[in-house]
């Protein structure tokens, strides 16, 4: 059971991480302080093999809806993707992802909507930044930074930067189960983030990629341990200097019939741990939870200053 004592220990072994500065996320001509208003990123999946089924578009005028609906519901970002994470499903071509991403990208982002782009794929990043992507959420790994980062750079577009040990987000062979998984991504991310600004890259996000699957061998249990884990941690990524998104997990094994009130459980716990940006198949539940949060403030621990009203 997490206990305020738990936060407590937590927030004193690395207490002077836990009020660094980040850098605003800047998207298009929109700055957001995320420490005062945390932005959200609404999914739309065009693969049918997405496990959150309530994401999945069927067409495109399925998904320009549904990214229309993300908006009004109060995302800030509409994040699309045409292949699952998921690596026991099949792959999908570049090619293949064109076809279907391009022409939502630019019925979204012809009505003033904040469209994000989730691939690994040069070509698919190339042509969704043409057709008015303004965010790449590359969930590539080191092989392809060569390629994509000059790229970034020439539309003057926001990434977020995957923590992806292997080629890609897909590839599981290289993630494993870390007690303390904050040191390895603080070294990962300093020499990732210093290659993309060496090129020219200025608007940076960072994600632990804790929505990325791991091998079959590691239990469902263990696995969201470690979520809950890297999400109150979140706050030692500060020393970086950049916006942190998280992918929120839904965890059904944890959860069951009521996975869908999942990523309200997990976002608590993102919120805690200092997470700017939040990835979401539920956006009006993480948008009203974040809002209350932020409505209780101070006050809900009795660390309001103000003086008590006399009786």
């Amino acid at each position: 059971m997490i206990s305020l004592t738990d936060l407590v220990d937590l927030a004193r072994r690395f207490e002077d991480d836990l009020s660094l500065p980040v850098d605003p996320l800047r998207v298009g001509d929109r700055e957001i302080d995320v420490d005062i208003t945390p932005a959200i990123m609404g999914c739309v999946n065009l693969s049918q093999d997405s496990t959150y089924r309530e994401s999945i578009a069927t067409s495109t005028r399925s998904a320009i809806r549904k990214g229309r609906i993300l908006a009004a519901q109060g995302a800030d970002i509409v994040d699309i993707g045409a292949e699952s994470s998921n690596p026991r499903t099949l792959q999908v071509t570049a090619e293949e992802q064109i076809s279907s991403l391009v022409p939502v990208v630019k019925g979204l982002a012809s009505e003033g909507i904040a469209v994000s782009i989730e691939t690994y794929e040069p070509a698919v990043a190339r042509s969704c930044l043409e057709a008015g992507a303004l965010l790449l959420n590359y969930s590539g790994g080191l092989a392809s930074d060569g390629e994509i980062f000059p790229m970034l750079a020439d539309h003057q577009a926001t990434v977020v930067l995957c923590y992806v040990e292997g080629e890609n987000s897909r590839d599981v062979s290289a993630k494993g189960i870390d007690q303390d998984p904050i040191p390895r991504m603080l070294d990962y991310f300093e020499k990732r983030v210093d290659h993309a600004r060496s090129v020219g890259v200025d608007r940076i996000v960072i994600d632990p990629g804790i929505g990325f699957s791991h091998e079959r061998s590691i239990a469902a249990n263990i696995r969201t341990q470690y979520q809950g884990r890297a999400l109150l941690n979140t706050f030692r990524l500060r020393r970086i200097g950049l916006p942190i998104c998280h992918a929120l997990p839904h965890a059904f094994g944890l959860f069951e019939d009521e996975f869908r009130t999942a990523e309200g459980f997990f976002t608590v716990l993102a919120h805690l741990g200092g997470t700017g940006v939040y990835r979401t198949h539920e956006v009006p539940q993480i948008r009203a939870i974040l809002a209350a949060l932020r409505a209780l403030g101070p006050q809900a621990f009795g660390l309001d200053k103000a003086e008590p009203t006399a009786r």
